[in-house]
């Protein structure tokens, strides 16, 4: 039996956490969240690494991810971007080549996910050996915080609909603070087909046809604090497509 404990310590001693961050226009987040990160992790203990993609943001962004680079050292500040915007699926895909954790966590790099979360999914997953740890508002003392009446009455909606047409066994499935073990990632990513917002939902269908295990941490969700929120009607009226296009092919 000692044994046994002895091989699960090493194991999470030697466990590492790679964090996507694909950023567009965040300069002025883009600190704060870093700081964030590394004061988590830090205080936590865990390995880690930042993975910053950014999809040649004309406001200086990459300028700004260079100097924290300097501030923090190569080995936690990784930068790899893009020449222009790809989108969120393949910003993963990118980010997954050149992430050297066995466990991966994506979130938004607008302030909206604050990182003091990230030890409890940690914990989490090392409790009951998840495959993908989500983060949920819907549970628990999980929240949103910022939003107008109109931007809950959109998410609310989407969620229940997508509960309704889809099952999926989990509280939020338009979230995207998550943690994956590395392979599950990497496995799901290459299933999936959608883009923009229902990426993130596909995300957890897929996880469940194929049997992998989800658990969930109550996050509270914090409108971004500086630049301008993408969501828009020609978001809304993708995510529906998306969304029928889902119900019918799984």
């Amino acid at each position: 039996m000692a044994s046994g404990k002895g091989n699960k310590k090493k194991q999470e001693d030697s466990d590492k956490y790679s964090v996507l961050l694909p950023t567009y226009n965040e300069r002025e987040n883009l600190p704060l969240i870093v700081w964030l990160l590394v004061k988590y992790f830090g205080e936590s203990g865990y390995n880690y690494e930042i993975i910053v993609i950014d999809d040649g943001s004309p406001d200086g962004t990459l300028q700004i991810a260079e100097q924290l680079q300097k501030i923090y050292g190569h080995d936690k500040i990784v930068l790899r971007p893009r020449p222009k915007k790809l989108g969120l699926g393949t910003a993963y895909i990118h980010g997954i080549k050149h992430a050297t954790g066995n466990f991966i966590i994506i979130m938004d790099a607008d302030l909206s996910h604050h990182p003091k979360f990230i030890p409890q999914f940690i914990e989490k997953q090392k409790e009951g050996g998840y495959d993908l740890i989500s983060g949920t508002r819907y549970r628990g003392d999980g929240g949103v915080y910022g939003w107008d009446l109109r931007r809950k009455l959109i998410s609310r909606g989407a969620n229940f609909i997508t509960q309704v047409l889809l099952r999926p066994g989990a509280s939020d499935l338009t979230g995207s603070f998550r943690l994956y073990k590395k392979n599950v990632l990497e496995s799901l990513v290459e299933r999936c087909v959608s883009k923009g917002y229902v990426f993130q939902m596909e995300m957890i269908v897929r996880a469940r046809q194929l049997g992998y295990t989800i658990g969930e941490v109550p996050i509270s969700f914090v409108d971004r604090v500086y630049g301008e929120s993408k969501l828009g009607g020609n978001e809304i009226v993708s995510f529906l497509k998306g969304l029928l296009t889902l119900f019918a092919t799984t």
